[in-house]
C-alpha cells in the first residue's frame, strides 16, 4: 500500500469522527438543554423528555443507516 493511501484513510477516519461527533453535538443543543430541571415547568419538561428521546432515536437511525 501507498504511504498517501495510508494518510488518506487515516485522516478520512478523523472526518468521520469529527462529524459524527459534531452531529450529535447538535441534536442534543437542539433537543434542549437550555434550562436546568428545576427552572422548568411540568410541559416543558415532558417537552424536554420528548424531544431528548426523539434525538436518541434519531441517531440511533443514522446509525443504521450509516451500516447499510
Amino acid at each position: 500500500m501507498d504511504l498517501s493511501r495510508i494518510v488518506n484513510m487515516i485522516v478520512n477516519q478523523l472526518i468521520r469522527r469529527a462529524t459524527n461527533w459534531g452531529i450529535g453535538k447538535s441534536i442534543d443543543l437542539a433537543a434542549g438543554k437550555g434550562k436546568p430541571a428545576d427552572q422548568m415547568t411540568p410541559a416543558e419538561r415532558r417537552m424536554a423528555r420528548q424531544a431528548r428521546q426523539a434525538a436518541k432515536t434519531a441517531r440511533r437511525t443514522a446509525r443504521l443507516t450509516r451500516r447499510f
